[in-house]
């Protein structure tokens, strides 16, 4: 490839990779679509295109739509619960996030929901939300009129609202909520536990077939604290685990490593002032990418 080529391609790429996770939940596949897109990029005769970026988004775009059909197949096979693929976000990893929607559009508590919208559903959506495209541009690119690309973007949007977070604490008062959930599952406060979260709090934990986690969600905030207090008197077992409190997927979540080795991150959602919900990725596999990225 000619250098004006490369560097025009390299210039779109952190964006080609917000656009790709947010449309897959893996930052390993939106790594994989990144560089199929550079390769039909670098293979293609580029003297007539008109715009480097509408190029680049529509590649893209279609081959997430076409890996989500066969992603969701293999999710279907997965052992225990499926999450999100954590990312760190606190070096701008998956671009601008300064709105309380542009962070709730990249939380684990998102990415998942997401996960029960058709492969259009969420482009139109991640399209039009995240990015800001007019349904004419959307239209083009998905192969849709524009008339369609704005009633797949109603659908998506109905099927979202009603579990779409409602409030959220400001980014600092958040972090110091975190903060007091970690002590208190350290020190195995069951009480403070309980009073942190919603009566309906419920907590997912993705192992995979790597790690033992829990099968099912586990509801209610008795049930959650008891499991989090179990959890916790196992760490003397493993020596060297250390805990910090670090922005995951745009929220403050607490990180679990063993010297360099990430073992898990554990990301809230909030309801107000409490804790609704709890997401655990434990599965090394997934693990990965941020392990790489808060190395570099």
């Amino acid at each position: 490839m000619d250098a004006y080529g490369l560097a025009e391609f390299e210039r779109h790429r952190p964006r080609l990779f917000a656009l790709a996770y947010r449309m897959l939940g893996s930052a390993a596949e939106a790594e994989d679509a990144v560089q199929e897109t550079y390769l039909r990029w670098d293979a293609t005769d580029r003297a007539g295109i008109r715009s480097a970026e509408a190029w680049l988004t529509t590649i893209l775009v279609n081959l997430c739509r076409s890996w989500l059909d066969s992603a969701r197949a293999r999710r279907e096979k997965y052992v225990g619960p499926w999450l999100p693929e954590p990312v760190p976000t606190g070096r701008g990893e998956l671009g601008p996030l300064e709105s309380a929607e542009q962070r709730e559009l990249v939380s684990m508590a998102f990415l998942t929901l997401a996960e029960r919208l058709s492969p259009t559903e969420r482009a139109v959506f991640v399209l039009r939300e995240a990015f800001g495209y007019a349904h004419r541009e959307i239209a083009d690119m998905l192969e849709l009129t524009e008339a369609n690309s704005q009633q797949v973007y109603r659908r998506a949007a109905h099927r979202v609202q009603e579990e779409r977070t409602r409030f959220e604490p400001a980014p600092g008062h958040a972090r110091e909520l975190v903060e007091k959930f970690l002590n208190a599952a350290q020190s195995g406060d069951l009480a403070a536990l309980e009073s942190m979260f919603t009566a309906d709090i419920v907590a997912i934990a993705d192992g995979g077939t790597k790690v033992n986690a829990a099968k099912r969600p586990i509801v209610g905030a008795a049930a959650v604290a008891r499991y989090l207090v179990g959890l916790f008197a196992k760490i003397p077992n493993f020596p060297g685990v250390a805990f910090s409190v670090e922005e995951v997927n745009a929220v403050p979540a607490f990180v679990v490593r063993q010297g360099e080795t990430v073992l898990g991150t554990v990301s809230p959602a909030f309801d107000g002032e409490s804790i609704a919900s709890l997401r655990l990725v434990v599965n090394p596999d997934k693990l990965a990418y941020f392990e790489q990225q808060v190395r570099v």
